[in-house]
């Protein structure tokens, strides 16, 4: 179904690829502001140009080039992801539509994530590693278009990325911030201490290992995932 009102946090289908709307920009010629979730490339379109999809039970998908299935069933794990798809929050949470979030402690069927949100199991999705038995892939909208090479580069993509993420970072470089799609630069690094444009002051470790700061770009390279 083509999108009439689009609503931040969707998932949608551009170019038979999975996206996640993370802003609208009313005024815009391009007002949807997305990122592909198989490897957050960040890209603008117009509200026609994308098909809406909400995601189900064994729904299987491709995140940060690794595979997942989306299972109602199961108990989150720790280390492990949820994706959000009824939010709920309390005044104290802070999270949204379709957010993913890595788990930081189990309570009972509810979680703590790495965010110190509290969500609870009527609220996600387990994010199961790999593609289970019966899923339904919905990395791409049809996937009788997708070329044999495109699917080995798919393969290859987790090494790919796990390469890129494990730079050292540069004055330079590019972030993407998945809580709230905000874009930020590297302004400095003292020892390591990272400082970004938005303030935001993390050790090289704490920003490889954050689950809501993604590489992009480097201004000096061009170069990006």
């Amino acid at each position: 179904m083509k999108l009439i009102q689009a609503r931040k946090g969707q998932f949608v289908y551009y170019n038979n690829e999975l996206h996640k709307i993370y802003s609208i920009k009313p005024l815009a010629k391009k007002s949807i502001l997305m990122f592909r979730i198989k490897d957050m490339e960040q890209v603008a379109s117009k509200a026609e140009e994308v098909t809406y999809y909400k995601p189900k039970h064994m729904d299987s998908l491709l995140f940060l080039g690794a595979k997942y299935t989306l299972r109602e069933d199961r108990t989150a794990e720790e280390g492990g992801y949820i994706l959000i798809t009824k939010p709920d929050p309390d005044y104290m949470d802070h999270y949204a539509l379709n957010e993913f979030e890595k788990v930081e402690a189990v309570e009972g069927k509810d979680v703590i994530t790495t965010r110190q949100n509290t969500v609870k199991s009527r609220e996600f999705y387990v994010m199961v590693p790999g593609e289970e038995p019966g899923s339904n892939d919905i990395t791409y909208q049809d996937k009788s278009k997708v070329s044999a090479e495109q699917l080995e580069e798919d393969a290859k993509l987790e090494d790919v990325i796990k390469e890129k993420h494990a730079l050292r970072p540069s004055v330079g470089d590019v972030y993407l911030n998945l809580d709230n799609g905000a874009t930020a630069m590297v302004v400095a690094i003292a020892q390591e201490e990272v400082t970004l444009g938005t303030g935001d002051r993390l050790t090289i470790h704490a920003l490889y290992k954050a689950d809501n700061w993604h590489y992009l770009y480097s201004l000096n390279d061009g170069s990006s995932i």
